[in-house]
């Protein structure tokens, strides 16, 4: 009862991963782009890295669509390692996230939710998504009426376009696709 859970960094899970496919967009990725999954190690400090899939199970070519939908964790490892993790911050914070700001602190593990994030910030970089890339900062107050009508205050959004509106599209068909995600959630 004492945290404010809105405002309070957490790690997001999975629900970070579509802002690492939207990046790979931006890179020349394409749903239809094929990744392999399978167990793969990845260097790290000390001891080499190997996300695992949920399941345990490993489903071999598969398409970054599916991926996404599926939510695989070894894929979703292997795109960050290819779009590089320097320009998904980049892109985080655009989006208005603002507690990802030590590149130094976050690895691979960062595409599944490795970072602490604010879910006011993380419903604001979905919204991003939904308004075909326009970015708003997030507002509590709309507008603030004296108690016989008249009007103080109105707010008036200005919205900045921080991601090509086709790009958000993409990332919006793929997470509405429910046929892609059959195969791994019926």
């Amino acid at each position: 009862g004492q945290v404010n859970v809105a405002v309070r960094p957490r790690q997001p899970g999975s629900a970070f991963k579509p802002f690492v496919y939207t990046q790979a967009w931006r890179r020349g990725y394409t749903p239809s782009s094929i990744l392999f999954d399978v167990a793969t190690k990845f260097p790290g400090n000390g001891q080499a890295y190997e996300p695992k899939n949920y399941d345990l199970s490993e489903r071999g070519p598969i398409s970054l669509r599916k991926s996404l939908q599926g939510s695989l964790n070894i894929t979703a490892v292997k795109l960050l390692y290819l779009v590089g993790v320097g320009p998904v911050l980049d892109l985080a914070s655009d989006l208005g996230y603002t507690t990802l700001t030590d590149p130094d602190r976050y690895g691979l593990s960062l595409v599944l939710g490795g970072g602490e994030v604010q879910l006011l910030e993380h419903t604001a970089a979905y919204a991003t998504l939904a308004n075909e890339g326009e970015y708003f900062e997030p507002t509590a107050i709309l507008e603030v009426t004296t108690s016989g009508g008249d009007v103080l205050y109105t707010f008036e959004p200005e919205g900045n376009q921080v991601l090509d509106e086709n790009t958000a599209r993409i990332t919006t068909n793929v997470l509405s696709d429910d046929n892609a995600r059959a195969f791994a959630f019926g």
